[in-house]
């Protein structure tokens, strides 16, 4: 697992789950929010994504959280891992609302500065609607990038903090067989 991109609901844990991993195993994260987005909430144009993400996914590693639907399948293409955060509607809510709570005012460690956290009716929507409208187009483009990728799909956050855990012991395991060598 070298280069990893993550998807899946806002407020599905996709930043947390870059950052945990990326403390885990030692590679570089990059969150597509402080990427696309400018201070003021201006978004970046198409084609400029399409440029910044070249230059991301040229690097010989990294994990990359984010959507994005018109860059999904250059994510997908580069990436030798794929994880696919497919939460409950309602808990990808509560995050939503506590994220709120916790940075209102300010912009979170995972967006571009100038951006301060919001939530509103367009977005609720679009996380309301996720399960039945953007869901299933994600898992078809998962599903035309199987060949050579490990594909990880979490419906429970209970899986997900089994996988870090094993993860985790894993590589200590690797570690201290360099260190005893």
């Amino acid at each position: 697992m070298k280069k990893i991109v993550i998807v899946g609901c806002g407020g599905a844990g996709k930043s947390t789950l870059a950052r945990q991993l990326g403390e885990v195993l030692h590679l570089p994260v990059i969150h597509l929010d402080a990427q696309f987005w400018k201070p003021g909430w201006k978004m970046i144009s198409k084609a400029e994504e399409v440029v910044v993400l070249n230059q991301l996914t040229n690097q010989s590693s990294w994990i990359i959280d984010g959507n994005y639907n018109a860059t999904m399948g250059l994510r997908f293409e580069a990436a030798d891992t794929i994880i696919f955060l497919d939460f409950p509607v309602f808990l990808c809510l509560r995050r939503v609302i506590k994220r709120f709570i916790t940075y209102r005012g300010k912009s979170r460690p995972d967006m571009s500065p100038g951006c301060p956290e919001k939530v509103d009716w367009r977005f609720l929507g679009w996380i309301l609607t996720y399960k039945y409208l953007n869901r299933p187009q994600v898992l078809k483009r998962i599903s035309e990038h199987l060949d050579n990728r490990t594909i990880l799909i979490f419906k429970q956050p209970g899986q997900l903090k089994k996988f870090l855990n094993s993860l985790a012991q894993t590589n200590r395991a690797r570690v201290l067989d360099q260190v005893s060598r």
